[in-house]
Protein backbone atom coordinates (compact mmCIF):
# COMPACT_ATOMS: atom_id res chain seq x y z
CA UNK A 1 0.00 0.00 0.00
CA UNK A 2 1.25 3.31 -0.86
CA UNK A 3 0.39 7.25 -0.90
CA UNK A 4 -0.62 8.72 -4.15
CA UNK A 5 -0.72 12.63 -4.15
CA UNK A 6 -3.53 13.72 -6.53
CA UNK A 7 -2.91 17.17 -7.49
CA UNK A 8 -3.43 16.85 -11.50
CA UNK A 9 -6.65 18.24 -12.96
CA UNK A 10 -8.36 14.68 -14.66
CA UNK A 11 -11.55 14.11 -14.02
CA UNK A 12 -12.06 10.03 -12.65
CA UNK A 13 -15.33 8.36 -14.21
CA UNK A 14 -18.00 8.33 -12.67
CA UNK A 15 -18.78 6.40 -9.62
CA UNK A 16 -21.44 3.83 -9.12
CA UNK A 17 -23.47 5.66 -6.79
CA UNK A 18 -23.37 8.92 -8.51
CA UNK A 19 -26.50 8.84 -10.86
CA UNK A 20 -28.78 5.56 -11.10
CA UNK A 21 -29.81 3.63 -14.19
CA UNK A 22 -31.70 7.00 -15.65
CA UNK A 23 -28.97 9.37 -15.47
CA UNK A 24 -30.78 11.02 -11.94
CA UNK A 25 -29.36 12.41 -9.06
CA UNK A 26 -30.19 10.27 -6.12
CA UNK A 27 -32.78 12.38 -4.09
CA UNK A 28 -32.95 13.48 -0.50
CA UNK A 29 -35.94 10.62 0.05
CA UNK A 30 -34.04 8.45 -1.32
CA UNK A 31 -31.12 9.27 1.13
CA UNK A 32 -32.86 8.84 4.13
CA UNK A 33 -34.19 5.49 2.70
CA UNK A 34 -31.11 4.42 2.46
CA UNK A 35 -29.49 5.86 5.95
CA UNK A 36 -30.47 2.04 7.58
CA UNK A 37 -27.47 0.78 5.23
CA UNK A 38 -24.58 -0.08 7.34
CA UNK A 39 -21.89 -0.66 4.58
CA UNK A 40 -19.33 1.69 3.85
CA UNK A 41 -20.26 5.11 2.13
CA UNK A 42 -18.19 6.23 -0.95
CA UNK A 43 -17.18 10.00 0.19
CA UNK A 44 -17.08 10.56 -4.29
CA UNK A 45 -20.32 9.58 -4.66
CA UNK A 46 -23.77 11.93 -4.28
CA UNK A 47 -26.52 10.62 -2.22
CA UNK A 48 -29.25 13.40 -2.08
CA UNK A 49 -28.24 13.82 1.34
CA UNK A 50 -27.49 17.57 0.62
CA UNK A 51 -30.77 18.48 0.00
CA UNK A 52 -32.29 16.72 3.07
CA UNK A 53 -34.90 19.00 4.68
CA UNK A 54 -35.68 20.24 8.39
CA UNK A 55 -37.95 17.16 8.71
CA UNK A 56 -36.40 14.45 7.75
CA UNK A 57 -33.12 15.68 9.54
CA UNK A 58 -34.86 15.34 13.28
CA UNK A 59 -34.51 11.86 13.74
CA UNK A 60 -30.70 11.52 12.59
CA UNK A 61 -30.01 15.06 14.37
CA UNK A 62 -31.71 13.95 17.45
CA UNK A 63 -29.79 10.81 17.99
CA UNK A 64 -26.42 12.23 17.46
CA UNK A 65 -27.51 15.11 19.58
CA UNK A 66 -27.40 12.64 22.55
CA UNK A 67 -23.58 11.92 21.81
CA UNK A 68 -23.03 15.78 22.41
CA UNK A 69 -24.55 15.10 26.10
CA UNK A 70 -22.00 12.41 26.42
CA UNK A 71 -19.11 14.31 25.99
CA UNK A 72 -20.44 17.60 27.79
CA UNK A 73 -20.90 14.89 30.77
CA UNK A 74 -17.41 13.94 30.27
CA UNK A 75 -15.70 17.25 30.06
CA UNK A 76 -17.98 19.07 33.00
CA UNK A 77 -16.56 16.00 35.05
CA UNK A 78 -13.26 16.89 34.14
CA UNK A 79 -13.48 20.01 35.60
CA UNK A 80 -14.42 18.46 39.20
CA UNK A 81 -11.71 15.77 38.92
CA UNK A 82 -9.08 18.60 38.59
CA UNK A 83 -9.15 20.09 42.26
CA UNK A 84 -10.26 16.58 43.74
CA UNK A 85 -7.11 14.74 42.85
CA UNK A 86 -5.46 17.76 43.84
CA UNK A 87 -6.71 17.27 47.65
CA UNK A 88 -7.10 13.33 47.27
CA UNK A 89 -3.38 12.58 45.34
CA UNK A 90 -2.01 15.74 46.77
CA UNK A 91 -0.95 17.31 43.60
CA UNK A 92 -0.38 20.78 42.39
CA UNK A 93 -2.58 22.32 40.55
CA UNK A 94 -0.07 22.78 37.54
CA UNK A 95 -0.09 18.96 37.94
CA UNK A 96 -3.61 18.75 37.74
CA UNK A 97 -4.00 20.31 34.82
CA UNK A 98 -2.02 17.10 32.94
CA UNK A 99 -5.59 15.59 32.88
CA UNK A 100 -6.87 18.46 30.78
CA UNK A 101 -3.64 17.58 28.68
CA UNK A 102 -4.23 14.44 28.40
CA UNK A 103 -8.35 14.54 27.58
CA UNK A 104 -7.64 17.63 24.79
CA UNK A 105 -4.08 16.60 23.64
CA UNK A 106 -5.91 13.06 21.75
CA UNK A 107 -7.84 15.85 20.15
CA UNK A 108 -4.37 16.92 18.42
CA UNK A 109 -4.00 13.07 17.62
CA UNK A 110 -7.31 11.65 16.38
CA UNK A 111 -8.95 14.18 13.70
CA UNK A 112 -5.69 14.10 11.94
CA UNK A 113 -4.89 11.04 11.91
CA UNK A 114 -7.39 7.68 12.18
CA UNK A 115 -10.70 9.31 12.93
CA UNK A 116 -10.26 12.43 9.91
CA UNK A 117 -9.67 8.61 7.80
CA UNK A 118 -12.25 7.32 9.10
CA UNK A 119 -15.02 9.25 8.58
CA UNK A 120 -13.84 10.18 5.15
CA UNK A 121 -13.60 6.54 4.09
CA UNK A 122 -16.36 5.07 6.12
CA UNK A 123 -18.99 7.68 6.80
CA UNK A 124 -20.54 8.83 9.92
CA UNK A 125 -21.89 5.58 11.21
CA UNK A 126 -18.71 3.98 11.30
CA UNK A 127 -17.03 6.93 12.76
CA UNK A 128 -20.04 7.23 15.38
CA UNK A 129 -19.34 3.58 16.69
CA UNK A 130 -15.57 3.49 16.23
CA UNK A 131 -15.95 7.21 18.94
CA UNK A 132 -18.13 5.20 21.20
CA UNK A 133 -15.79 2.06 21.61
CA UNK A 134 -13.13 3.94 22.42
CA UNK A 135 -14.74 6.30 24.75
CA UNK A 136 -15.90 2.96 26.59
CA UNK A 137 -12.40 1.74 27.05
CA UNK A 138 -11.06 4.68 28.09
CA UNK A 139 -13.73 4.36 30.92
CA UNK A 140 -13.29 1.28 31.58
CA UNK A 141 -9.07 2.08 32.38
CA UNK A 142 -10.28 4.41 35.11
CA UNK A 143 -11.06 1.23 37.22
CA UNK A 144 -7.64 -0.51 37.75
CA UNK A 145 -6.46 3.48 38.16
CA UNK A 146 -8.53 4.08 41.03
CA UNK A 147 -7.24 0.62 42.41
CA UNK A 148 -3.73 1.58 41.84
CA UNK A 149 -4.62 5.04 42.90
CA UNK A 150 -1.97 6.08 40.30
CA UNK A 151 -2.57 9.96 38.73
CA UNK A 152 -0.74 8.65 35.52
CA UNK A 153 -3.09 6.00 35.61
CA UNK A 154 -5.84 8.45 35.22
CA UNK A 155 -4.13 10.75 32.86
CA UNK A 156 -3.62 7.77 30.27
CA UNK A 157 -7.67 6.52 31.27
CA UNK A 158 -8.55 10.30 30.15
CA UNK A 159 -6.16 10.06 26.80
CA UNK A 160 -8.04 6.99 25.58
CA UNK A 161 -11.18 8.82 27.18
CA UNK A 162 -10.64 12.15 24.81
CA UNK A 163 -9.63 9.92 21.93
CA UNK A 164 -12.63 8.19 21.89
CA UNK A 165 -14.54 11.82 22.23
CA UNK A 166 -12.46 13.70 19.63
CA UNK A 167 -13.29 11.01 17.39
CA UNK A 168 -17.43 11.63 17.65
CA UNK A 169 -16.47 15.36 17.32
CA UNK A 170 -14.87 14.60 13.81
CA UNK A 171 -18.21 13.43 13.05
CA UNK A 172 -21.12 14.44 14.71
CA UNK A 173 -20.37 18.45 14.44
CA UNK A 174 -19.80 18.21 10.43
CA UNK A 175 -22.75 15.71 10.65
CA UNK A 176 -24.87 18.25 12.50
CA UNK A 177 -23.63 21.08 10.52
CA UNK A 178 -24.56 19.18 7.22
CA UNK A 179 -27.78 17.52 7.82
CA UNK A 180 -30.58 19.80 7.41
CA UNK A 181 -30.93 23.17 5.25
CA UNK A 182 -27.35 25.26 5.45
CA UNK A 183 -29.51 28.14 6.12
CA UNK A 184 -29.83 26.58 10.06
CA UNK A 185 -26.53 24.93 9.49
CA UNK A 186 -25.43 27.42 12.66
CA UNK A 187 -28.77 27.28 14.71
CA UNK A 188 -28.66 23.16 14.24
CA UNK A 189 -25.26 23.05 16.13
CA UNK A 190 -25.62 25.19 18.71
CA UNK A 191 -28.67 23.87 19.27
CA UNK A 192 -27.37 20.68 19.15
CA UNK A 193 -24.13 21.59 21.75
CA UNK A 194 -26.83 23.16 24.07
CA UNK A 195 -26.98 19.78 25.33
CA UNK A 196 -23.80 18.85 25.84
CA UNK A 197 -24.08 22.25 28.10
CA UNK A 198 -26.23 20.58 30.18
CA UNK A 199 -24.12 17.23 30.06
CA UNK A 200 -21.80 19.73 31.42
CA UNK A 201 -24.16 20.95 33.97
CA UNK A 202 -25.29 17.71 35.31
CA UNK A 203 -21.89 16.59 35.95
CA UNK A 204 -20.35 18.73 38.37
CA UNK A 205 -23.78 18.24 40.75
CA UNK A 206 -23.61 14.91 40.41
CA UNK A 207 -20.24 14.90 41.53
CA UNK A 208 -21.14 17.32 44.37
CA UNK A 209 -24.82 15.49 45.85
CA UNK A 210 -23.66 11.83 44.83
CA UNK A 211 -20.12 10.88 43.74
CA UNK A 212 -18.10 12.89 46.45
CA UNK A 213 -20.93 13.14 48.98
CA UNK A 214 -19.40 12.81 52.53
CA UNK A 215 -16.03 11.87 50.85
CA UNK A 216 -13.35 14.55 52.44
CA UNK A 217 -9.58 14.27 51.89
CA UNK A 218 -7.72 11.16 51.32
CA UNK A 219 -10.54 9.03 52.14
CA UNK A 220 -10.20 5.96 49.99
CA UNK A 221 -13.93 5.67 48.85
CA UNK A 222 -13.45 8.72 46.77
CA UNK A 223 -11.37 7.22 43.94
CA UNK A 224 -13.95 4.23 43.93
CA UNK A 225 -16.64 6.80 43.38
CA UNK A 226 -15.16 7.96 40.52
CA UNK A 227 -14.41 3.76 38.93
CA UNK A 228 -18.15 3.33 39.49
CA UNK A 229 -18.65 6.12 37.82
CA UNK A 230 -16.90 5.49 34.53
CA UNK A 231 -17.90 2.14 34.68
CA UNK A 232 -21.59 2.60 34.21
CA UNK A 233 -20.47 5.27 31.56
CA UNK A 234 -18.87 2.38 29.75
CA UNK A 235 -21.62 0.41 30.26
CA UNK A 236 -24.03 3.06 28.51
CA UNK A 237 -21.63 3.93 25.69
CA UNK A 238 -20.99 0.70 24.94
CA UNK A 239 -25.03 0.25 24.23
CA UNK A 240 -25.19 3.32 22.48
CA UNK A 241 -22.98 2.04 20.05
CA UNK A 242 -25.10 -1.10 19.03
CA UNK A 243 -27.89 1.64 18.69
CA UNK A 244 -25.86 3.45 16.38
CA UNK A 245 -25.21 0.34 14.28
CA UNK A 246 -28.92 0.11 13.47
CA UNK A 247 -30.04 3.76 13.28
CA UNK A 248 -30.86 5.42 10.61
CA UNK A 249 -27.82 7.96 9.76
CA UNK A 250 -27.92 9.17 6.13
CA UNK A 251 -24.69 10.17 4.41
CA UNK A 252 -23.61 13.18 3.48
CA UNK A 253 -20.98 12.70 1.60
CA UNK A 254 -18.15 15.77 0.30
CA UNK A 255 -19.66 14.90 -3.09
CA UNK A 256 -22.91 16.40 -2.09
CA UNK A 257 -21.55 19.14 -0.15
CA UNK A 258 -19.70 19.91 -3.28
CA UNK A 259 -22.63 19.98 -5.79
CA UNK A 260 -24.74 21.79 -2.75
CA UNK A 261 -21.81 24.31 -2.92
CA UNK A 262 -22.29 24.64 -6.74
CA UNK A 263 -26.14 25.17 -6.49
CA UNK A 264 -25.50 28.22 -4.57
CA UNK A 265 -22.72 29.56 -5.81
CA UNK A 266 -24.58 32.20 -7.80
CA UNK A 267 -25.27 33.82 -4.91
CA UNK A 268 -22.62 33.18 -2.42
CA UNK A 269 -19.75 33.53 -4.95
CA UNK A 270 -18.49 30.50 -4.28
CA UNK A 271 -15.42 28.73 -6.10
CA UNK A 272 -13.66 25.60 -5.72
CA UNK A 273 -10.25 25.84 -4.76
CA UNK A 274 -7.48 23.39 -3.04
CA UNK A 275 -7.45 22.58 0.17
CA UNK A 276 -4.02 24.57 0.63
CA UNK A 277 -6.06 28.07 -0.02
CA UNK A 278 -8.80 27.59 2.63
CA UNK A 279 -7.93 30.81 4.43
CA UNK A 280 -11.07 31.68 5.85
CA UNK A 281 -10.89 28.08 7.67
CA UNK A 282 -7.34 28.43 8.86
CA UNK A 283 -8.27 31.59 10.53
CA UNK A 284 -11.01 29.66 11.80
CA UNK A 285 -9.21 27.10 13.44
CA UNK A 286 -6.29 29.32 14.92
CA UNK A 287 -9.02 31.12 16.72
CA UNK A 288 -10.84 27.90 17.51
CA UNK A 289 -7.35 26.76 19.51
CA UNK A 290 -6.98 30.00 20.96
CA UNK A 291 -10.15 30.28 22.28
CA UNK A 292 -11.31 26.47 23.14
CA UNK A 293 -7.98 26.65 25.25
CA UNK A 294 -9.29 29.56 27.24
CA UNK A 295 -12.27 28.27 27.65
CA UNK A 296 -10.88 24.75 29.30
CA UNK A 297 -8.88 26.60 31.64
CA UNK A 298 -11.45 28.53 33.09
CA UNK A 299 -13.80 25.93 33.59
CA UNK A 300 -10.70 24.38 35.04
CA UNK A 301 -9.57 26.19 37.58
CA UNK A 302 -12.97 27.92 38.27
CA UNK A 303 -13.44 26.11 41.58
CA UNK A 304 -9.94 27.41 42.59
CA UNK A 305 -10.94 31.05 41.58
CA UNK A 306 -13.90 30.82 43.65
CA UNK A 307 -12.32 29.36 46.61
CA UNK A 308 -9.54 32.29 46.57
CA UNK A 309 -11.55 34.68 45.49
CA UNK A 310 -14.06 33.89 48.60
CA UNK A 311 -12.06 32.14 51.21
CA UNK A 312 -15.14 31.66 53.00
CA UNK A 313 -16.12 29.06 50.05
CA UNK A 314 -15.31 25.28 50.38
CA UNK A 315 -14.41 22.90 46.89
CA UNK A 316 -17.96 21.49 47.29
CA UNK A 317 -19.45 24.73 47.16
CA UNK A 318 -17.40 26.14 44.44
CA UNK A 319 -18.40 23.01 42.14
CA UNK A 320 -21.85 23.76 43.14
CA UNK A 321 -21.28 27.42 41.45
CA UNK A 322 -19.52 25.76 38.91
CA UNK A 323 -22.94 24.57 37.62
CA UNK A 324 -24.43 27.07 38.32
CA UNK A 325 -22.26 28.99 35.86
CA UNK A 326 -22.27 26.49 33.45
CA UNK A 327 -26.24 26.41 33.61
CA UNK A 328 -25.62 30.11 32.54
CA UNK A 329 -23.17 28.49 29.43
CA UNK A 330 -26.32 26.30 28.44
CA UNK A 331 -28.79 28.87 28.93
CA UNK A 332 -26.40 30.91 26.39
CA UNK A 333 -26.37 28.37 23.60
CA UNK A 334 -30.18 28.14 23.95
CA UNK A 335 -30.97 31.80 23.72
CA UNK A 336 -27.93 31.77 21.18
CA UNK A 337 -29.97 29.14 19.25
CA UNK A 338 -33.15 31.08 19.33
CA UNK A 339 -31.40 34.13 18.29
CA UNK A 340 -30.31 32.72 15.18
CA UNK A 341 -33.96 32.30 13.82
CA UNK A 342 -33.67 36.08 13.05
CA UNK A 343 -30.10 37.28 13.68
CA UNK A 344 -26.93 36.51 11.54
CA UNK A 345 -24.46 34.37 12.84
CA UNK A 346 -21.73 36.27 12.42
CA UNK A 347 -23.24 39.39 14.35
CA UNK A 348 -24.20 36.87 16.97
CA UNK A 349 -20.42 35.96 17.32
CA UNK A 350 -19.03 39.34 17.48
CA UNK A 351 -21.49 40.09 20.30
CA UNK A 352 -20.58 37.21 22.34
CA UNK A 353 -17.09 37.45 21.90
CA UNK A 354 -17.16 41.22 22.98
CA UNK A 355 -19.00 39.89 26.31
CA UNK A 356 -16.57 37.32 26.61
CA UNK A 357 -13.55 39.88 26.85
CA UNK A 358 -15.65 42.70 29.11
CA UNK A 359 -15.88 40.32 31.94
CA UNK A 360 -13.16 38.11 32.01
CA UNK A 361 -11.18 41.39 32.36
CA UNK A 362 -13.85 42.70 35.12
CA UNK A 363 -12.71 39.20 36.83
CA UNK A 364 -8.94 40.01 37.05
CA UNK A 365 -9.74 43.22 39.07
CA UNK A 366 -12.47 42.45 41.39
CA UNK A 367 -13.25 39.89 44.40
CA UNK A 368 -15.65 38.32 46.78
CA UNK A 369 -19.01 37.72 44.90
CA UNK A 370 -18.61 40.26 42.25
CA UNK A 371 -15.56 38.19 40.94
CA UNK A 372 -17.65 34.97 40.83
CA UNK A 373 -20.40 36.89 38.86
CA UNK A 374 -17.94 38.31 36.72
CA UNK A 375 -16.57 35.38 35.90
CA UNK A 376 -19.91 32.99 35.37
CA UNK A 377 -20.98 35.86 32.91
CA UNK A 378 -18.15 34.63 30.85
CA UNK A 379 -19.27 31.26 31.02
CA UNK A 380 -22.74 32.63 29.60
CA UNK A 381 -21.06 34.25 26.74
CA UNK A 382 -18.69 31.27 25.80
CA UNK A 383 -21.95 29.45 25.27
CA UNK A 384 -22.00 29.75 21.36
CA UNK A 385 -18.40 30.74 20.53
CA UNK A 386 -17.53 26.83 19.24
CA UNK A 387 -20.40 25.93 17.10
CA UNK A 388 -20.68 29.72 15.57
CA UNK A 389 -17.06 29.39 14.69
CA UNK A 390 -17.02 26.10 13.74
CA UNK A 391 -20.25 26.73 10.96
CA UNK A 392 -19.13 29.61 9.45
CA UNK A 393 -15.84 28.42 8.88
CA UNK A 394 -17.00 25.26 7.18
CA UNK A 395 -19.05 27.72 5.12
CA UNK A 396 -18.06 27.21 0.95
CA UNK A 397 -15.63 24.22 1.84
CA UNK A 398 -17.79 21.94 -0.38
CA UNK A 399 -15.17 18.73 -1.43
CA UNK A 400 -13.28 19.76 1.35
CA UNK A 401 -15.45 19.65 4.16
CA UNK A 402 -15.00 16.59 6.12
CA UNK A 403 -10.82 17.68 5.81
CA UNK A 404 -11.76 21.25 7.55
CA UNK A 405 -14.22 19.82 10.35
CA UNK A 406 -11.24 17.29 11.39
CA UNK A 407 -9.25 20.25 11.23
CA UNK A 408 -11.37 22.15 13.66
CA UNK A 409 -11.78 18.88 16.02
CA UNK A 410 -8.45 19.24 15.86
CA UNK A 411 -8.18 22.83 16.91
CA UNK A 412 -9.66 21.58 20.36
CA UNK A 413 -6.32 20.58 21.49
CA UNK A 414 -5.78 23.64 22.45
CA UNK A 415 -7.52 22.58 25.71
CA UNK A 416 -4.21 21.14 26.27
CA UNK A 417 -1.65 23.63 25.73
CA UNK A 418 -3.76 26.75 28.11
CA UNK A 419 -4.93 24.84 31.31
CA UNK A 420 -0.97 23.76 31.95
CA UNK A 421 0.01 27.67 31.90
CA UNK A 422 -2.63 28.57 34.00
CA UNK A 423 -1.70 26.22 36.24
CA UNK A 424 1.81 27.53 36.42
CA UNK A 425 0.22 31.48 37.05
CA UNK A 426 -2.11 30.15 39.81
CA UNK A 427 0.76 28.56 41.56
CA UNK A 428 3.39 31.84 41.20
CA UNK A 429 0.31 34.27 41.49
CA UNK A 430 -3.30 33.67 42.39
CA UNK A 431 -5.82 32.73 40.40
CA UNK A 432 -7.19 35.48 39.69
CA UNK A 433 -4.04 36.97 37.74
CA UNK A 434 -3.82 33.62 35.83
CA UNK A 435 -7.11 34.78 34.56
CA UNK A 436 -4.57 36.91 32.26
CA UNK A 437 -3.83 33.92 30.53
CA UNK A 438 -7.36 33.07 28.51
CA UNK A 439 -7.85 36.86 28.02
CA UNK A 440 -4.66 36.92 25.91
CA UNK A 441 -6.48 33.63 24.43
CA UNK A 442 -9.87 35.25 23.61
CA UNK A 443 -8.33 38.69 22.27
CA UNK A 444 -6.64 36.22 19.44
CA UNK A 445 -9.77 34.29 19.07
CA UNK A 446 -11.28 37.98 18.59
CA UNK A 447 -9.78 38.81 15.40
CA UNK A 448 -11.67 35.91 13.61
CA UNK A 449 -15.53 37.53 13.98
CA UNK A 450 -13.96 41.23 13.23
CA UNK A 451 -12.52 39.27 9.86
CA UNK A 452 -16.30 37.43 9.30
CA UNK A 453 -18.12 40.98 9.44
CA UNK A 454 -15.70 43.12 7.72
CA UNK A 455 -14.70 40.46 4.39
CA UNK A 456 -16.50 37.68 4.46
CA UNK A 457 -19.94 39.21 5.02
CA UNK A 458 -21.26 39.39 2.17
CA UNK A 459 -20.73 35.80 1.33
CA UNK A 460 -21.92 34.60 4.51
CA UNK A 461 -25.02 36.16 4.27
CA UNK A 462 -25.93 34.39 0.64
CA UNK A 463 -25.47 31.14 2.58
CA UNK A 464 -28.01 31.89 5.41
CA UNK A 465 -30.75 33.22 2.34
CA UNK A 466 -29.87 29.64 0.03
CA UNK A 467 -33.61 28.02 -0.25
CA UNK A 468 -32.04 24.40 -0.79
CA UNK A 469 -33.58 21.61 1.83
CA UNK A 470 -36.69 24.45 2.22
CA UNK A 471 -37.71 24.11 -1.49
CA UNK A 472 -38.68 21.27 -3.21
CA UNK A 473 -35.85 20.44 -5.44
CA UNK A 474 -36.27 20.08 -9.06
CA UNK A 475 -35.96 16.66 -10.75
CA UNK A 476 -32.88 17.35 -13.53
CA UNK A 477 -30.90 14.78 -14.93
CA UNK A 478 -28.02 13.77 -13.45
CA UNK A 479 -23.97 14.28 -13.64
CA UNK A 480 -21.36 12.77 -12.69
CA UNK A 481 -20.06 12.69 -9.61
CA UNK A 482 -16.93 14.87 -11.17
CA UNK A 483 -19.45 17.73 -10.29
CA UNK A 484 -19.53 20.03 -13.49
CA UNK A 485 -16.35 19.00 -14.46
CA UNK A 486 -14.53 19.26 -11.22
CA UNK A 487 -12.60 16.27 -9.70
CA UNK A 488 -13.83 16.09 -6.56
CA UNK A 489 -10.39 13.92 -5.50
CA UNK A 490 -8.27 16.92 -6.91
CA UNK A 491 -5.29 17.95 -4.39
CA UNK A 492 -6.72 15.09 -1.95
CA UNK A 493 -4.69 12.18 -1.12
CA UNK A 494 -5.49 8.95 -1.68
CA UNK A 495 -4.52 5.66 -0.25
CA UNK A 496 -3.86 2.92 -2.77
CA UNK A 497 -2.92 -0.93 -2.91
Amino acid sequence: MGLKFNFGSKAEPPRRNSVDSTGRRPSAVEAIQNARHRDGVDDHAVTGAAEITTRQSIIPVSLVTILFFMWGFAYGLLDVLNKHFQETLHISAAQSAGLQAAYFGAYFVGPLTYSGWIVRKFGYRWTFITGLSIYGVGALLFWPSGVKRSFGGFCGAMFVVGSGLSTLETSANPFIATCGPPKYSELRLNLAQAFQAIGSVVAPVLASFVIFKNVKGEDSNSLQSVQWVYLGIAIFVFLLAVVFFFAPIPEVTDADMAEQSEQSAGDTGYKDKPFRQQYTLFWGTIAQFCYVGSQVAIAGYFIHYVTEAKPSLSSADGSNLLAVAQGLFAIGRFSASLLMKWVRPRHILIVYMTGIIIFISASIGTHGNTAIAMLSLVLFFESCIFPTIFSLSLRGLGRHTKRGASLLVASVSGGAVFPPMVGAVVDAKNARVAMSVPLAGFLIAYSYPIYLNLVKAKELDAFNETRIGLDEPSDVAGESETFKGKDLETGKIEVVH
